[in-house]
């Protein structure tokens, strides 16, 4: 899950796929640039992770890149194979939606 700001300070918190590849820790917005988490992350990058009961804060950088792209998108494809949904989070379009979280704690 992240959390995310928004203009006016309100807290968000939205389930998303992470994955981790060579120690960078990757997003993607499933819903492009129109997701809401996204838009608040690209505006305010101070973000936190809830994982396993522990909230980690870090900063999201854009990470579109073609080869952080692919090692993303592959990364995604291992963890989420069997899901449904995968082929949503491989659209072209999609791809620029790429961050790197990066921790801050």
């Amino acid at each position: 899950m992240i959390e995310t700001r928004s203009a006016d300070g309100a807290v968000h918190r939205t389930i998303i796929w992470v994955v981790v590849d060579g120690g960078d820790v990757l997003i993607r917005s499933v819903n492009g640039t129109a997701g809401r988490w996204y838009r608040e992350a690209v505006a305010h990058p101070e973000v936190a992770l809830h994982v396993a009961g522990r909230r980690i804060t870090g900063r999201v950088e854009a990470a579109t890149d073609s080869d952080t792209v692919e090692r993303c998108s592959a990364a995604l494809i291992t963890k989420y194979r069997a899901d449904p949904a995968l082929d949503t989070m491989l659209i072209p379009r999609i791809l620029p939606t790429t961050l790197r979280v990066v921790a801050t704690t």
